[in-house]
């Protein structure tokens, strides 16, 4: 069995090679040229994510702030005694 991967062609070297972005016009610093690539990187991400349909992890019910309300108290005889208990 032999492990053969196609030569790359000048085609595919040169489209590697290629720049994502190029700046036109102005003086940017490395700090500006960084902010840049991040918020292109970002947005096209979050694309990629909204075109390939995948939903949401579901969230566990265990952490749910839901869980964390008590019941109401009720009153009557003996009810302040069962509201610690749960019954």
């Amino acid at each position: 069995m032999t492990d053969e991967s196609p030569e790359p062609t000048a085609e595919t070297v040169e489209a590697a090679h290629r720049p994502i972005l190029r700046v036109v016009k102005g003086d940017l610093t490395a700090e500006e040229l960084a902010a840049l690539v991040a918020v292109v990187a970002a947005r096209n991400a979050a694309a990629a994510h909204a075109a390939a349909g995948s939903k949401p992890k579901a969230r566990s019910q265990w952490g749910h702030p839901a869980r964390m309300a008590r019941t109401p108290h009720r009153v009557g005889p003996g009810q302040w005694h069962r509201s610690a208990y749960g019954g």
